[in-house]
């Protein structure tokens, strides 16, 4: 992957703990808002859509590392015992598809809320995240990443897929030399979507599969068919990923 230089910039002044009142740190725009939250994985999960939803982006950076797991993954794919005991959160997501490793500086975060009644909302949940994705692409021409593709074909799933987010695609993700960059989840009510999105800085399989709960013997196979099908952009900082993202919203 080739990243220049190009940084936009973002008022990155404003920011909250987990906790503060909702609307605490939002900027104004003239489609698009955005919160700002740092604290636990579990609370950022645990958010719940407005009954009258708006047009906003809810970006998260967590203060510990976490293993969030998929709204129907059973809670025995991870080792339990074991995160505790490195400090790790092990969350479930409302949203669907595999587990998720979450830290400081792996994955920039953003769950975006689009209300039903929008213009860009479909039926059709197949292609409902194509539009998302192509904003992710067109952030990472602006970022130096050459190379970006929306992925609009079926569902793939591969041997590790059930387990790991990163290892099926969907549409509406986003792949650069064909390994995963932009993963895409979401959860539909009535009155809006919620799609998390999750863009990666890095991808190290090891400190995901660390805490699965897989035999030793399958560790490293595993390890290594997963090192082939993501990758990341590299240290951008976020602030910098999340001032392109608002820029092409706001301008579609």
């Amino acid at each position: 992957m080739s990243v220049s230089n190009r940084r936009p910039a973002i008022d990155s002044s404003w920011k909250h703990r987990d906790g503060g009142r909702a609307g605490d740190g939002t900027l104004s725009g003239t489609v698009w808002g955005i919160e700002r939250h740092v604290g636990s994985a579990a609370s950022f999960h645990d958010r719940v859509v407005p009954a009258s939803p708006r047009r906003v982006v809810w970006w998260f950076e967590v203060d510990r590392p976490a293993v969030a797991l998929g709204s129907t993954q059973p809670a025995d794919v991870v080792d339990v015992v074991k995160a505790e005991r490195r400090g790790v959160e092990v969350v479930r997501r409302r949203s669907g598809g595999g587990a998720v490793w979450l830290d400081a500086t792996s994955v920039t975060w953003v769950d975006v809320i689009l209300p039903a009644a929008d213009e860009r909302w479909l039926d059709d949940v197949s292609r409902s995240a194509v539009w998302l994705g192509e904003i992710w692409a067109a952030v990472l021409s602006d970022l130096g990443v050459d190379g970006a593709r929306v992925h609009e074909g079926r569902m793939e799933r591969t041997e590790d897929s059930s387990l790991v987010c990163f290892a099926g695609r969907a549409p509406g993700e986003v792949l650069v030399d064909g390994r995963k960059v932009v993963g895409i989840s979401q959860r539909r009510t009535r009155s809006a979507a919620r799609f998390q999105c999750a863009l990666l800085h890095t991808w190290d399989p090891d400190l995901l599969v660390e805490f699965l709960a897989v035999s030793g013997g399958e560790r490293g196979p595993m390890i290594g068919r997963l090192a082939e099908v993501a990758a990341g952009i590299g240290p951008i900082p976020s602030t910098t990923v999340v001032a392109a993202f608002l820029a092409h919203l706001r301008a579609t």
